[in-house]
C-alpha cells in the first residue's frame, strides 16, 4: 500500500488568506509595471482581485485551467489530466508582442506546476505569482509568499466549514481535577 501524497495540512483562515494575499501584492509592487492581470481559475480569482485593488489594476481577465478531480475532495482530491476550459482573450494574449511582457498571471498556489506550464507557454514573459508554492512548483513561480512541503495540503478558507476538531493526540483534553 502506498502513503498518501499528503500527511500534513496546512488550514488558511479568510484573515490570514487576506494578509498573505495583500503581501503578495505589496511584493509586487515595484514588479512591474503591469497591463493586466490573468487569474488562473478558480483559485487565482480571490488574490487577484486583492492584488488588483492594492495595485489599482482594472483590466483582469481569467483563464480557466481544471486539474483536480471534482468527485474527490480535500486531500484525496487527485490531480488529473489538465483541460483549459477558456483560453486568454486575444486582446490580452497580444500584450509585450504576444509574450506576455507587461501581464500578471495570479493564482492561489502553485502544487506540481502543472498548471503554471501550461499557462506559462501562453505567455511566456509573464510574471507568474502564487500566494502559496510547494518546491515542485516553485521554481515556476517568479514571486510567492509562503512556500510549504511537497506533502502538504492546503486548505483555502473558501473550502473550509466551522466544525469540532479532533486534538492533534488522544486523550489531550483537560486534565481531570
Amino acid at each position: 500500500m502506498s502513503e498518501p501524497r499528503y500527511s500534513k495540512s496546512f488550514p488558511v483562515s479568510w484573515d490570514q488568506f487576506h494578509r498573505d494575499a495583500r503581501a503578495l501584492a505589496w511584493r509586487l509592487a515595484d514588479k512591474g509595471p503591469f497591463e493586466a492581470i490573468v487569474c488562473i481559475t478558480r483559485g487565482g480569482l480571490v488574490p487577484a482581485a486583492i492584488v488588483a485593488r492594492e495595485l489599482n489594476l482594472r483590466l483582469i481577465e481569467t483563464i480557466c485551467v481544471s486539474s483536480y478531480d471534482e468527485a474527490a475532495q480535500g486531500p484525496d482530491n487527485a490531480q488529473g489530466p489538465l483541460e483549459v476550459l477558456k483560453t486568454i482573450a486575444p486582446s490580452i494574449a497580444a500584450i509585450g508582442d504576444g509574450t506576455g511582457k507587461g501581464v500578471l498571471l495570479v493564482d492561489d498556489l502553485t502544487d506540481t506546476g502543472a498548471t503554471a506550464k501550461v499557462v506559462r507557454q501562453m505567455l511566456p514573459n509573464a510574471h507568474f505569482a502564487t500566494v502559496y508554492a510547494k518546491p515542485a512548483g516553485a521554481p515556476l513561480c517568479d514571486t510567492f509568499i509562503t512556500e510549504v512541503s511537497q506533502d502538504t495540503w492546503i486548505f483555502l478558507p473558501w473550502d473550509l466549514d466551522l466544525q469540532y476538531a479532533q486534538p492533534i493526540r488522544a486523550g489531550a483534553g483537560r486534565a481531570k481535577a
